[in-house]
C-alpha cells in the first residue's frame, strides 16, 4: 500500500532495495509472492557495519556479498516511514519502481492481494 493505496506488481517477483540509515550501506532483497505469502529468496549487502553482516554462506558477487536467508515466508512486511532516514524504500518489479516511506507516516504494509 502505498497512502492508502494498493499498488498491483507486474510479476510475483519483486525487489525491495534501501540504504542503512546508521551505517549508509546498501541494502537488497529479493522476494516472491506465493499464495497469500511472501518469500524472501534473496539477499544483499554492499558492505557490513554494525549489526549489518552478511548472512551464512554469502559469497561475494559485484561488490554485493550474496545469500539465501533461513526466512519462513511472511504474511506481510511492515516497512518504516518515518522520513527522516537517508532514503525510501525502493520497491521493483521487473517492469515499474516505487518509492516507498518517503515521507513521515505510518508503516507501510507491503502483502500479497487475495487472488480472485
Amino acid at each position: 500500500m502505498v497512502a492508502g493505496a494498493a499498488i498491483a506488481l507486474a510479476s510475483p517477483d519483486f525487489t525491495l532495495e534501501w540504504t542503512h540509515s546508521v551505517e549508509k550501506i546498501e541494502w537488497r532483497e529479493d522476494w516472491r509472492v506465493t499464495g497469500n505469502r511472501l518469500h524472501l529468496t534473496r539477499a544483499a549487502v554492499k558492505g557490513s557495519g554494525a549489526g549489518m553482516e552478511p548472512g551464512p554462506g554469502a559469497v561475494l558477487q559485484d561488490g554485493w556479498w550474496v545469500w539465501a536467508p533461513d526466512l519462513p515466508p511472511q504474511p506481510e512486511l511492515l516497512l518504516a516511514a518515518s522520513g527522516a532516514t537517508v532514503s525510501s524504500w525502493h520497491l521493483c518489479d521487473g517492469q515499474r519502481c516505487h518509492d516507498l516511506g518517503k515521507d513521515p507516516g505510518k508503516p507501510v504494509a507491503v502483502r500479497p492481494c487475495p487472488a480472485g
